[in-house]
C-alpha cells in the first residue's frame, strides 16, 4: 500500500534558517502511473467511509433551477442538498450512501455527478507543507536602511518588482481602486497593515462548505491555517503606504475568498462557490494558486472526476462571461503538461494514493488547464524558469517571478533571497516560493491593465496581457543545477514556448499601451 502523500501545494514554504539544499527538498519533483479509468479506486475509498457523509456535485442543465424530479431522486438516493447554483446547473449534495453518485447519474436530467472527496466530512489531512521564512526585526531594519526614496521599507528586497517593470509602472499609476482582485485561497488576513488599506470586504466570503458564509471575518485564516492566501494577496495589492512591501498593483482592491479547509484541502464545491461568488460580486480578476483536491489530474473517462471537471469548468467560465479574468498557477512538480504522459503519485491525496500514468491532454489539473484560464509558469531572479515550475507548449500562457533557490538564481543586491517576499498573518512578512507566487504577479498586471482599460472585456484584458508580455526565448539547454544534465526541455519559438508562453509579463506596458 502506498503511503499517503502530503498536499502538494502551488507554494514552496521555506522555514527560517533552513539551508538551501534542504529547502529544495520542499520542491516536489516526483514521477509516477495509471488512472483508475473505471472509477473502482474511488468507489473503494468511498465505500470504506460506510455511513460517513461525503460531498458530491450533481450537474444538471443550467438556468432552470433544480427540477422536482431531480430533487426527489437526490433524496431517494440518500442525499441532502446543501446549496445549488442554478445559473451554472451545479448542485452540492451530502450523502452517506456509497452508491449515491452511481445511482444519481442514471436519473433523467442529470448530466454528471461525482464525489468531491474521499475523506469523510470534515476532511482529515496532514498539515501544511513547511512554514514561511519570516523576516526578523534586524532584517527588516537592514532592508529599511537600503530603501531608496519613495520605496516602502522592504521594497529593496523585492527583486520581483523590477523583474516585471512594476517599479516603473508605479511611477505612472498604482492602479484603480475601482478594480478588485479576489484571492481564491486559504483565507486573507485583512487586518495586516499592508492589506487593510486596499481590502474589499463586500467581495470577501468563506466558501469552504460550498455555500457562501458572509459572517464578518469568515474569510480570514485561523492561527492554525496556512498563511498562503495572505502572502498572495499582498503580492497583488500590498499598499504603497510606508509600511512593509509594495504589491504589483498597490492601488487596486483585493478580496479574500476562502475555499480551503482547515486541513488545507481545496474541494470542488468550495471552488465552484468561489468562482460564482466572484462573478456575482463584479470581481475583475481571480487568482487561483492551488489545484482542486483530491485529484492532481482529473480524468474525464472516470465519471466522478468528470463531474468535478464539469462543475469547475462551468463556474470558471460563468465568471469569465461576467467579465472576470481567471489566473492560475501552473504547479510545482517540473512536469511537462504537454507531454504524452505524466506519472501522478499523489492522487487521491485525501485517501490512499497510488501511482497512475495519465495523459494531460485528457486528464486535467483544475483550474490550471481549464479553457480560458490564464496559466502561469514561475521564473527566478535570473529570469529563467524556476527549477520546480511546470511547463508545456500550448499550456503555459505567460511567466512571472515565483522565486527559486537562491543558489540557483541569486538576485542582485540589496536583495538577499531568491524567494518572494510578502505579508504573513499577524502583521509580519516572510519569503515563499512557487508558481503560487508567480500567479499573483500576473493577476496584479491584469489588474493594472483593467485599471488602464476600465471597459475592457475579460477576453481583451487577456489579449493585452499576452501582447504586452516580453518575449522570452527558450532556455536551452536548461541545466538549472549545473550538473551537466538537462533538467527540462523547452519547446517552441522565442515568441511562444513551453517555458514562458507568450513571454514574461510586463507591468509598465500594462499602464502605457
Amino acid at each position: 500500500m502506498t503511503a499517503p502523500h502530503k498536499r502538494s501545494r502551488r507554494a514552496i514554504a521555506l522555514p527560517l534558517g533552513m539551508a538551501t539544499a534542504t529547502a529544495l527538498a520542499f520542491l516536489p519533483n516526483v514521477s509516477a502511473s495509471a488512472a483508475d479509468t473505471d472509477g473502482s479506486a474511488t468507489r473503494t475509498a468511498t465505500t470504506t467511509a460506510d455511513a460517513t457523509a461525503l460531498s458530491y456535485v450533481v450537474n444538471v442543465r443550467p438556468g432552470h433551477g433544480t427540477s422536482a424530479s431531480v430533487k426527489k431522486a437526490i433524496a431517494k438516493a440518500g442525499g441532502t442538498i446543501v446549496t445549488s447554483y442554478d445559473q451554472i446547473g451545479v448542485i452540492v449534495v451530502h450523502s452517506s450512501n456509497a452508491d449515491f453518485a452511481r445511482t444519481i447519474r442514471g436519473v433523467r436530467g442529470v448530466q454528471s455527478a461525482g464525489n468531491t472527496r474521499n475523506a469523510p466530512l470534515p476532511a482529515q489531512s496532514t498539515t501544511d507543507m513547511g512554514a514561511p521564512q519570516v523576516l526578523t526585526a534586524a532584517q527588516e531594519k537592514a532592508a529599511s536602511a537600503e530603501a531608496a526614496a519613495g520605496q516602502d521599507p522592504l521594497e529593496s528586497l523585492q527583486w520581483d518588482l523590477p523583474a516585471i517593470k512594476a517599479d516603473k509602472a508605479h511611477e505612472k499609476t498604482l492602479g484603480s481602486s475601482k478594480v478588485t482582485v479576489a484571492v481564491i485561497d486559504t483565507g486573507v488576513d485583512d487586518t495586516h497593515p499592508d492589506i487593510a488599506p486596499n481590502f474589499n470586504r463586500d467581495a470577501s466570503v468563506n466558501c469552504v462548505t460550498g455555500k457562501p458564509d458572509t459572517t464578518d471575518g469568515a474569510w480570514r485564516p485561523t492561527a492554525a491555517e496556512s498563511p498562503h492566501g495572505t502572502h498572495v494577496a499582498g503580492e497583488i495589492a500590498a499598499a504603497k503606504n510606508g509600511v512593509g512591501i509594495t504589491g504589483v498593483a498597490p492601488g487596486v482592491k483585493v478580496a479574500g475568498i476562502k475555499v480551503a479547509t482547515t486541513a488545507g484541502y481545496f474541494y470542488t464545491e468550495a471552488v465552484v462557490c468561489g468562482f460564482v461568488w466572484a462573478a456575482e460580486h463584479h470581481v475583475d480578476v481571480t487568482n487561483n494558486s492551488y489545484y482542486t483536491d483530491p485529484w492532481y489530474f482529473n480524468c474525464k473517462d472516470d465519471p466522478d472526476q468528470k463531474a468535478l471537471v464539469d462543475a469547475i469548468t462551468r463556474a470558471s467560465q460563468y465568471a469569465e462571461h461576467k467579465g472576470t479574468v481567471n489566473v492560475a498557477a501552473a504547479g510545482n512538480e517540473n512536469y511537462d503538461l504537454a507531454a504524452d504522459s505524466i506519472t501522478d503519485p499523489v492522487s487521491p491525496n485525501d485517501g490512499t494514493p497510488s501511482d497512475r500514468v495519465i495523459d494531460p491532454s485528457k486528464c486535467y489539473d483544475i483550474p490550471t488547464q481549464l479553457p480560458g484560464v490564464v496559466t502561469v509558469a514561475a521564473t527566478g531572479a535570473k529570469g529563467i524558469k524556476s527549477s520546480f515550475s511546470n511547463h508545456g507548449l500550448g499550456v503555459i500562457d505567460v511567466a512571472a517571478p515565483g522565486g527559486d533557490s537562491t543558489r540557483y538564481q541569486t538576485p542582485a543586491p540589496p536583495a538577499t533571497s531568491g524567494l518572494i517576499l510578502g505579508p504573513l498573518p499577524g502583521g509580519t512578512w516572510g519569503y515563499m516560493a512557487g508558481t503560487s507566487m508567480a500567479s499573483p504577479h500576473v493577476a496584479g498586471v491584469a489588474a493594472l491593465i483593467k485599471s488602464t482599460h476600465p471597459h475592457a472585456s475579460a477576453a481583451l484584458v487577456k489579449a493585452l496581457l499576452y501582447a504586452e508580455a516580453d518575449a522570452t526565448p527558450c532556455t536551452d539547454p536548461y541545466d538549472i543545477d549545473d550538473d551537466g544534465k538537462v533538467d527540462a526541455v523547452c519547446e517552441g519559438t522565442k515568441n511562444h514556448n513551453g517555458f514562458y508562453g507568450w513571454g514574461t509579463v510586463n507591468a509598465l506596458n500594462a499602464v502605457t499601451e
